[in-house]
């Protein structure tokens, strides 16, 4: 039995002075085990990855978003299948396991740091640029994407009115690709801000939509180091975040030419790199 996106909890619900016992629905978080099988046929190897902290769903696209992003892998050519593991003792439906195709190898360079990510934090620091400027394929993309102010101001209402999780539950971050023309594309939730857009790249490779260099990127919170990390990786030049952006995430920005946007609300936003992708007039 599939594990449920939303938990109902009992509470004591306050108003004033009066009180009743009740139920609340609140957004479930259990830790993903990634694991990635590879090697030649005859001798194939099984690496823990990463455990996440993750709202269940969309597993197989939040494994395979994440060796990309992370550089592991460069293509989901390279990925035979993602599955939840069912040979494990422990909870299968969180352990997912990763198979490539017996004539790649995987760039473990990264996984021998025995990844520990939490629901808030992903890889942040000045040293990982370095590695995400020789890692990323998409880096010297050049581009003519842009998208108007008016326009902009539109897209956050359009990414609530796709969060169902988040309406029941008030709890969960969302990641959504939009068109430069305001279609909405992909929008993937979870507990963990960089969960919700691994998810995302995983089901835009899946797709076959990468490089997603004609594409806007909307965060439902702030935009940290690690978003725009994942972003650049897969090839995004617009990013709008509701909330604020780190100094650091700015700095990455502004080193890989990503167009920036933050405090994006009502009618107003503020950019803090690569204006030129935003049309004002």
């Amino acid at each position: 039995m599939p594990l449920s996106m939303i938990d109902e909890i009992p509470v004591i619900k306050v108003r004033a002075l009066e009180y009743a016992d009740t139920t609340d629905e609140l957004a479930a978080e259990e830790p993903l085990e990634i694991r990635l099988e590879y090697g030649p046929d005859f001798h194939r190897e099984v690496k823990n990855i990463s455990v996440t902290m993750r709202t269940p769903g969309n597993d197989a696209e939040l494994a395979v978003g994440f060796l990309f992003t992370e550089g592991i892998i460069r293509s989901v050519d390279e990925v035979m299948f993602a599955r939840h593991n069912f040979d494990c003792t422990e909870n299968r439906q969180n352990v997912i396991q990763v198979s490539l195709k017996s004539n790649f190898i995987p760039n473990l360079n990264s996984a021998d740091r025995n990844f520990y990510t939490t629901s808030s934090c992903g890889v942040c620091g000045k040293s990982s640029i370095g590695s995400i400027r020789t890692a990323n394929q998409f880096n010297q993309l050049t581009d003519d994407n842009s998208i108007s102010a008016t326009l902009m101001y539109t897209l956050p209402g359009l990414l609530c009115e796709q969060q169902e999780i988040f309406e029941q539950t008030g709890g969960l971050h969302a990641s959504a690709l939009f068109s430069s023309y305001g279609e909405l594309l992909l929008v993937r939730e979870d507990v963990g801000r960089h969960n919700a857009l691994d998810k995302l790249i995983g089901a835009a490779l899946n797709e076959e939509m990468l490089p997603l260099n004609d594409k806007v990127l909307i965060l439902s919170g702030r935009a940290s180091f690690e978003l725009v990390q994942k972003a650049a990786m897969a090839g995004i030049n617009i990013i709008a975040a509701v909330g604020a952006p780190s100094t650091l995430a700015v700095q990455l920005a502004n080193e890989f030419n990503i167009t920036l946007c933050g405090f994006l609300r009502g009618q107003r936003f503020n950019i803090y790199t690569s204006p030129r992708r935003i049309i004002l007039t």
